[in-house]
């Protein structure tokens, strides 16, 4: 089984969407796009290169693949091919640096796209003309690693740059990274599921809390309010994402008191501890994803996959 972890944003909201199953991330991306009101822009969709990631419906998106990989790959043989690693990875440094002053800068996405393409064009174009003498001029034999490493970044070129010409365009993915680890904690600790339905209804379960979690809304609060309103929920879902005033107003707290009795009455051990869980007190998530935007199903896509042993 595998574990697909989508980070969706239109706007400000973000929302976490977890599947696990026994379908690659490209299939359930293309399962969510499906669902999408036609006539819309195309969304961009941020991964890394791998083939688990393709679509069989690719024109539909705009595709990016994430430039902090090929920065990696540099990194990693550096100790073997020191001088030209080091050219690939003082040019990415400087391009992420300028990505990191407009995120503080808080630069609109139009300011920060005319921002990449004045300092951040140049060192671009001038790597890639740098790739191209190293493979025409057999500076560098095809079949090595760094070889391997540079023909893989010149046909990825396009995508890797999609943020100097497209407003909104990420430089990686590490939002959906470490939105993986969330439920590869939990696998461990749950030791696993044992069926493909309860790893689904986990994934369902996940994604709501860790999307309460990154808007700061109680985990808890907000799937009793579902609970108590599943009539008005299933008429009009966009009016219950966590972000929205709807999903705030409940649940009132004699009905939080009214099910805490019925915990003790029980003699379950576990309704003390419910109220003084994390997801009770509100914790908010650590990371914020930097230029992209948020609701299911509209600009853009962040995706990654974790293998999830049989």
């Amino acid at each position: 089984m595998h574990t697909t972890a989508l980070v969706v944003q239109v706007g400000e909201p973000i929302a976490m969407l977890y599947d696990s199953s026994r379908r690659h991330a490209g299939e359930n991306l293309q399962g969510l796009l499906d669902t999408r009101e036609a006539g819309l822009d195309k969304p961009l969709a941020m991964s890394d290169a791998l083939s688990s990631h393709e679509m069989a419906k690719e024109a539909a998106l705009i595709r990016c693949h994430c430039l902090a990989h090929g920065r990696r790959t540099c990194s990693d043989l550096a100790e073997v091919f020191p001088h030209e690693c080091r050219v690939g990875l003082e040019v990415i440094s400087q391009v992420c640096d300028h990505d990191e002053q407009a995120r503080n800068e808080q630069l609109s996405p139009e300011a920060r796209l005319a921002y990449h393409q004045t300092p951040s064009r140049p060192l671009m174009d001038g790597l890639t003309r740098w790739l191209d003498m190293q493979i025409d001029a057999h500076l560098v034999a095809p079949k090595s690693a760094l070889g391997k490493a540079m023909v893989s970044m010149q046909s990825h070129w396009e995508t890797l740059t999609r943020f100097v010409p497209i407003t909104g365009a990420p430089l990686d993915h590490h939002s959906v990274e470490r939105a993986l680890k969330l439920c590869i904690r939990q696998r461990k600790n749950s030791l696993f599921d044992q069926s493909t339905h309860s790893a689904s209804m986990a994934s369902v379960l996940t994604s709501v809390i860790a999307t309460c979690l990154y808007a700061g809304v109680k985990a808890l609060d907000d799937l009793v309010a579902l609970q108590e309103h599943r009539a008005a929920v299933f008429a009009d879902p966009s009016a219950w994402l966590p972000w929205t005033s709807h999903a705030r107003l409940a649940p009132p707290e004699a009905t939080r008191r009214q099910s805490s009795a019925i915990w003790a009455r029980s003699g379950s051990p576990f309704h003390s501890s419910m109220s003084n869980s994390r997801a009770d007190k509100g914790t908010r998530a650590s990371a914020v994803v930097g230029h992209q935007r948020k609701r299911p199903c509209d600009r853009l896509f962040m995706q990654s996959q974790e293998p999830w042993p049989s």
